[in-house]
């Protein structure tokens, strides 16, 4: 009996992604959190709301929760995103 063995990967990477640029400051910014919707990311995003808020002058935090935790952002909070001046992504496993 053969066994073939099939590779999954591509032939070649995808071309790889730029980084944002780093903001010089957060004093007086706009920072956005998405949560995956588990439980965990509750009490550690208004704990760091807090830090950012009191030990780095953010002006404005926005919370926003995906509708599949597996998933990518929603299109709607993928926009959105636009507007903010950083985002943090996060899980609450």
């Amino acid at each position: 009996m053969a066994f073939k063995v099939l590779d999954p990967t591509p032939g070649t990477a995808p071309p790889a992604g730029q980084l944002a640029p780093r903001l010089d400051t957060l004093k007086g910014k706009t920072v956005g959190f998405v949560s995956n919707g588990k439980e965990g990311t509750k009490g550690f995003f208004r704990h760091l709301e807090q830090m950012l808020k009191d030990d780095y002058g953010v002006a404005n935090v926005v919370f926003r929760t995906k509708t599949n935790y597996s998933a990518p952002a929603d299109p709607p909070i993928a926009a959105e995103m636009t507007s903010w001046d950083a985002v943090i992504s996060g899980l609450g496993d």
